[in-house]
């Protein structure tokens, strides 16, 4: 099967995030997606974007995504941080992955930027030994730590 590595457009973010709610599934967080497309198309396209999305597209069908924004590390400088690549499960093994991956590393190298961050679920190993086979750090000794939308009005409250 054939498909185009691209830039998102603004008419794509409907197949996107069909794709953000599979992985949600896959990941047993089926009721966690809270985005809308309308977020996800003022967000990715109007006055202030806040991150850069590239799709994989195959017969007019988006296959794939990788979503990015920018981010600054103190120790590092500018770097992007890769929220999701996802690529739709009869397309897993296609190399759709590699590609998407490839477009995110080329994108941040156009930027200059020091680092490309991202997460990985610790029990997905074929997505663990996929990043690794890239050349990836997979940090296993570092947490994750969060503040959901609760959690910061929680924090304020208690200011």
């Amino acid at each position: 099967m054939e498909y185009v590595i691209r830039d998102a457009k603004k008419e794509d973010m409907p197949q996107v995030l069909q794709l953000i709610n599979e992985l949600a599934v896959f990941e047993k967080e089926a009721d966690a997606v809270e985005v809308t497309v309308s977020d996800l198309e003022r967000d990715g396209f109007g006055a202030n974007v806040r991150f850069h999305c590239f799709v994989a597209e195959s017969d007019g069908v988006i296959k794939g995504m990788a979503l990015v924004y920018n981010r600054y590390s103190t120790w590092k400088g500018p770097i992007i941080h890769l929220e999701d690549l996802i690529v739709t499960d009869s397309m897993r093994g296609s190399g759709l992955g590699t590609a998407l991956l490839n477009e995110v590393v080329k994108y941040g190298n156009k930027l200059g930027v020091k680092r490309i961050n991202w997460e990985v679920i610790d029990w997905n190993e074929p997505a663990i030994k996929f990043y690794e086979s890239k050349g990836a750090n997979v940090m296993r000794d570092w947490d994750v730590v969060q503040l959901d939308e609760n959690g910061i009005k929680n924090y304020i409250a208690n200011l």
